[in-house]
Order: C-alpha cells, then sequence, then structure tokens
C-alpha cells in the first residue's frame, strides 16, 4: 500500500530516475501533507551550469516547496538536494525538475498562481485563495513578469505612445510606453522627466527604437526631447485627444469668466451649464439639449469659444496634409481674431505643435490605447488601495497589462 502510494506521488510530479519519494506525511492537524523526495546516494548527478555528467559531492539541507493542495490539505515537498563536483564549476547545487531556481514554490503552483493573480479582484484576494502570504504573491508576481519580459518579443512594433499616470497622493506621476498596434505596456518607470522618459526609451530594444515609425505623446517637452533623441528617424504625433483637451479647458475657462461677470450682473444664465459646453453633443442627454437651444441665441461668449472648439473636429477629416494646413490656418485665423484670451492661447499653443498635429493625418494613431490601459490601471490603483512603494506598481502594471507570456 505505501509502495503504491509513492509511486502515485511519483506519478503526478513527473519524476524520472534516480528520484523517488520516500515519505508521505498528512498532518491533521495542521492539515498539512508533506512528500519527501530523495536522490539516491552514489547516483551520478549533472551540473546545474554545463550539463555534463559528475560525481555527487554531498547533500544540502533540507529544503521546503509549496505545491498544489491535495484535497484540502496544503501540499509541501521537501528534499536534500545534491550538490554537484564539477571539473569546470566546482560543487553547484543540482537543478531539481518540480521547481526553478532559487524559487520555494513548485513549478505547477507558480502557473496557478499566475492564473489566480489574474482572475482575483486584489492581492489580498490571491492570498486567501492560494493560502499564503502577501509577500509571496508579490514575490510570485515579481517571478513571472520577470519571466515575461525575457521572453518578449517586440520586433513588429511601428506605433509607440507614451503617457503619465499618476502614483500615490499629490504630484507624483509613473510615465509609461505603451505599443498601439498590440496594445500593451512595454514598461512604466517613476516620475515624468526628462530622464524618466530617457529611461522609458532605454527599456526598449535598440532594433525597435530605429525603426518605430511614430510616437504618439501629448505636448509635455520632456517626452518630446526624449524621443527626438533615442528614435530621431519617428514622427512624434500629437494625440488629437490631448489637443480637445486644450481646446476643451479654454472653453470651459471663457464660461467661468463669463459666469463671474453676469452673476455680478445678477444674472445666472450660465449656472449649471459646466458639462454642456466640455461634453461631446452627441452624448448630450435631453436637459441638455433643451439648455442649449435655449442658449444659442444669447449671443454669449462661451457659445462662441464653444463653436471655435467643435468647429476644430473638421481638421482630423483630413487625409491630406496639405489640405490639413489650410483648415488650420483658416481655423487659426478665426480663433485668434475671436477677442477671447484662453481660445487665443490655445490656438498659438496648437500652432507651435502644428508639425505634430498634422503627423496625425499620415500616421492616424492616438493615445486612445494607452488611455484604455489608463483606465485599467486606475482599477489596480483602486483593487490594491495603493501601492507599498513603485517597484509593487510596475509589477502590477507590467503583469495585468503587459500581454506577457509569464507560466514557468
Amino acid at each position: 500500500m505505501v509502495s503504491d502510494l509513492r509511486s502515485h506521488y511519483v506519478q503526478l510530479l513527473g519524476l524520472t530516475d534516480p528520484w523517488t519519494i520516500t515519505n508521505v506525511d498528512l498532518d491533521h492537524d495542521a492539515m498539512v501533507l508533506t512528500v519527501r523526495v530523495s536522490w539516491p546516494e552514489g547516483e551520478p548527478v549533472s551540473c546545474a551550469v554545463c550539463g555534463a555528467t559528475c560525481t555527487m559531492e554531498d547533500h544540502r539541507e533540507v529544503r521546503s516547496w509549496r505545491h498544489l493542495d491535495t484535497m484540502q490539505f496544503r501540499t509541501i515537498l521537501t528534499c536534500r538536494v545534491p550538490r554537484s563536483r564539477c571539473p569546470d564549476h566546482g560543487v553547484k547545487t543540482i537543478a531539481v525538475p518540480w521547481a526553478g531556481a532559487s524559487s520555494r514554490f513548485t513549478l505547477l503552483f507558480e502557473r496557478f498562481a499566475v492564473d489566480v493573480i489574474r482572475t482575483a479582484r486584489s492581492l489580498t484576494a490571491a492570498c486567501d485563495l492560494l493560502r499564503i502570504s502577501w509577500d509571496q504573491v508579490q514575490l510570485l508576481m515579481e517571478r513571472a513578469v520577470e519571466r515575461g519580459l525575457s521572453r518578449r518579443d517586440c520586433s513588429g512594433i511601428r506605433y509607440i505612445g507614451m503617457d503619465e499616470k499618476s502614483f500615490g497622493k499629490g504630484h507624483s506621476y509613473g510615465s509609461l510606453a505603451t505599443d498601439l498596434d498590440q496594445g500593451r505596456v512595454l514598461d512604466v518607470v517613476q516620475g515624468r522627466t526628462r530622464e524618466a522618459a530617457d529611461a522609458l526609451w532605454t527599456a526598449i530594444p535598440a532594433p525597435v527604437r530605429s525603426s518605430c515609425a511614430a510616437v504618439a505623446i501629448d505636448m509635455w517637452a520632456p517626452f518630446m526631447d526624449a524621443s527626438r533623441a533615442a528614435a530621431p528617424q519617428a514622427d512624434i504625433v500629437h494625440d488629437r485627444f490631448h489637443v480637445t483637451r486644450y481646446l476643451t479647458e479654454a472653453v470651459d475657462l471663457v464660461r467661468r469668466q463669463e459666469h463671474r461677470a453676469l452673476r455680478s450682473e445678477g444674472s445666472d444664465l450660465l449656472t449649471g451649464t459646466k458639462y454642456l459646453w466640455v461634453r461631446d453633443p452627441d452624448r448630450w442627454s435631453v436637459e441638455e439639449r433643451a439648455t442649449f437651444r435655449g442658449l444659442r441665441h444669447a449671443s454669449l461668449k462661451t457659445g462662441r469659444a464653444w463653436a471655435i472648439k467643435e468647429a476644430f473636429h473638421g481638421f482630423w477629416a483630413y487625409r491630406s496634409v496639405a489640405w490639413a494646413r489650410k483648415f488650420f490656418d483658416r481655423w487659426y485665423f478665426w480663433a485668434t481674431h475671436a477677442r477671447l484670451r484662453p481660445i487665443i492661447a490655445a490656438a498659438k499653443t496648437l500652432k507651435r505643435h502644428l508639425t505634430g498635429i498634422l503627423a496625425y493625418i499620415t500616421h492616424r494613431i492616438t493615445n486612445a490605447v494607452t488611455e484604455g490601459l489608463n483606465s485599467k490601471i486606475q482599477s489596480l490603483k483602486a483593487n490594491a488601495r495603493g501601492f507599498r512603494n513603485f517597484a509593487h506598481y510596475r509589477i502590477a502594471i507590467l503583469f495585468h497589462c503587459g500581454k506577457l507570456q509569464m507560466y514557468p
């Protein structure tokens, strides 16, 4: 019976000669099953460095590995792993078939843990399901990400996005690079400085940097300077959503200024209309449409600013850079002669970055993929209720948003 049980576990673990199961202990009180694995004395071993067959030097102290649960029992493998004496590499601990180097989890447990962490709402939930500590789950994630990054294929990336993401409280930011073709995060670094942007580009393999056709970024100077230095052949494309944000903020500033002026005269004409002017008209509610109809003939400065913002949407439909430039020139004349200072300032900002805005006509890329990943990252932050440090934040982003092959 005992011999059959040992043979059973040899098959379950996929062990080959001369690995053997010497004992299977069941602790009912602790709800732990311990499987003891051994390598017979005198059997030759293989060097962990070169794989050459060597004589066995000795055994190490007893080590333990967490394995998949057996029924309701936590399962632990224990073994005194042999050491080899290699003529070229000296005394080395041999590799075991059930676990990776320096790991205290079996390969099967690590694979299962990757699936659990992916689907669990938080690391705390993963800890409960796996019945291990928070630090152990974090370690498993780090090992999984390390495996995934070592296997990642970056060939064929033509379009890269760069954006910032808040981290923690206050003005604490991280910068991330995304593969716009495959919708994945390439890397994340702390800060949004020129040094941070340089570090992002350094994390991208040199062949990818030299073959990148364009990079979608906002008008943040450190990102632009780093991109020109790391990938001088790549066009800088200013994302249409960031351009729209500049104009929307200008319209809102006009509204606030006019609202204060009207209130001082005893008028509440613009009270409660903020989202009417900043929201896409296609998303207006029935009430907002009715409010707009009531305001459209009121000769409001806000209405003129809104019309200028909405008119710029026509720019994105052009397929010819020359015709898009002509459109911009006409629009720019209108915007800068509207006697609305926020709109004039926004128009001049767009004029200074016109080359990057026109590059959209050629490449038709946006940071919509990056913004979508930002939403997922925001969910990770909310579920985690914050991260202990930026390194953990980066690991979580790459684990869930890197599309990495992380199984051992």
